[in-house]
């Protein structure tokens, strides 16, 4: 059964979301910011992989700090994601005095239509959901929905940002609230969701 558990970070009240099975070993996660804390939570057992939503610094600060930890932990977005990884101006954490890339080779690419296992008989969909950025994506796992930055309810979605689509924003809300019928939604920020 999948249990899901969450973190408050520190920057920008961004959420990590922590997916587990009871009895599995691994845990994924959804974004990564403080990674203490994550730590803390999963005890004995190691992280997998990190499913983003997109590449922002606020959602990505914690991966070098974790691929230490988990140097085999894989990174999963799409190739905007891992072109907006490697830089430090597109991932906008030069702005914040803090900046960082990740290159690593536990980068992999995945997009609209994916199916990524996570356990045994639980799998991620991959939603491609531009708008906020283009790396964005939206993840539908049984009936949970990680929609990161493309859709925080009550939020109207930020699109002022570098690459930012005001468009591409509509298309998406009207999209996931689509997808959205019969599911939680599990946002970037706030540690709210919507069902």
């Amino acid at each position: 059964m999948l249990k899901i558990d969450y973190i408050v970070n520190s920057f920008f009240d961004s959420i990590t979301w922590l997916l587990s099975e009871e009895g599995s070993s691994w845990v994924w996660l959804v974004d990564c910011g403080d990674v203490e804390p994550v730590i803390e939570k999963i005890g004995e057992r190691y992280i997998v992989g990190v499913l983003l939503t997109h590449a922002h610094f606020d959602h990505i600060y914690g991966l070098p700090e974790l691929l230490k930890v988990y140097p085999y932990c894989k990174i999963l977005t799409n190739e905007t994601g891992r072109e907006t990884l490697g830089n430090a101006k597109l991932n906008m954490s030069i702005y914040h005095e803090t900046p960082l890339t990740v290159e690593s080779q536990q980068i992999t690419i995945c997009g609209e239509g994916d199916d990524i296992e996570l356990f045994e008989n639980i799998s991620a969909k991959v939603h491609e959901t531009p708008g906020h950025h283009p790396s964005c994506l939206t993840f539908m796992v049984e009936d949970n929905l990680f929609t990161g930055d493309a859709y925080i309810p009550g939020i109207k979605v930020v699109t002022n940002l570098p690459k930012g689509d005001k468009k591409q924003a509509q298309v998406t809300l009207e999209r996931i609230k689509t997808l959205a019928k019969g599911k939680k939604i599990r946002p970037g920020h706030n540690g709210k969701e919507e069902s």
